[in-house]
């Protein structure tokens, strides 16, 4: 599907390269049809010899022949960089719009484009830059199904990939694309028992990520409830269910489903 599909990649940060990493390890597309960009030269010439890529300092450049425009920008910096590639005719061919940006709307990148361009609202995680994330889009007024096809050939390369309605955006950010932090603190407390248990870090740190790991497969291979699961390890008057009612002293599940929501309100303001 995206064969001869020339790609251009709006801001080579974090994510952007995660992308263009994602693509090019899954041969979907040749180094020839990515275009990206940064802000200056000697990191345009350092991307290019180590992707393979063109990459440029010029928005409009990487964008003029563009079959599908990724805007891998800040919150912050979305307006201007659209408002630039409207302004100078950039996207008068109407490419696919896909933006990455946290609390950024569809209408609002359309109200700046114009309504001809299909946009897509995608927000991918950090875990995908070893494969393993996690990318949900929505659709804009003009974007289709296909369209969406079309993202999904491209975030499928870095792990899983889902279409949702735009209404729930936000609250993917607070808990998809936030997450992993949440995760990685769980993680942090967790080795930080076992070493006040007596157990080196290093091995801390490698039981708590395996057990995270296989845990999360556990829930994706079986299906199963997350509270079934947890019922398989809780054998009555047992270590665990001790363990879980200490948890359960300090509020854990209200502190973790507070977090989302107070991110998920937050990402919702970063387009403001």
């Amino acid at each position: 599907m995206l064969t001869g599909k020339k790609i251009a990649v709006i801001g080579l940060g974090t994510m952007g390269h995660a992308v263009v990493s994602g693509l090019l390890r899954s041969q979907r597309v040749n180094p020839d049809q990515i275009s990206a960009t940064v802000r200056t030269k000697p990191r345009a010439e350092k991307v290019s010899k180590e992707l393979g890529i063109k990459c440029l300092t010029d928005n409009v450049d990487a964008v003029n022949d563009a079959d599908i425009v990724l805007l891998c920008v800040k919150p912050k910096d979305i307006e201007k960089v659209s408002e630039n590639l409207t302004k100078k005719g950039a996207l008068k061919h109407n490419p696919l719009v896909v933006s990455i940006a946290a609390g950024t709307s569809t209408g609002f990148i359309e109200g700046i484009i114009g309504q001809e361009c299909p946009v897509l609202r995608a927000m991918p995680n950090t875990p995908c830059f070893i494969g393993k994330g996690m990318t949900v889009v929505s659709k804009g007024s003009q974007a289709k199904d296909e369209h969406v096809a079309l993202a999904k050939e491209i975030f499928s390369t870095m792990g899983r990939f889902t279409e949702l309605e735009e209404k729930h955006m936000d609250t993917v950010t607070g808990l998809s694309a936030s997450g992993p932090a949440f995760i990685y603190l769980i993680i942090e407390a967790l080795v930080d028992g076992g070493v006040m248990r007596g157990l080196p870090r290093q091995i801390a740190t490698e039981l708590v990520a395996q057990m995270t790991l296989g845990a999360a497969e556990m829930v994706l291979t079986t299906g199963k409830h997350p509270a079934s699961l947890k019922d398989e390890v809780t054998t009555p008057a047992g270590c665990t269910i001790a363990g879980i009612l200490v948890l359960e002293d300090g509020r854990i599940r209200s502190v973790l489903a507070r977090g989302v929501e107070t991110a998920a309100k937050v990402a919702g303001e970063l387009g403001r």
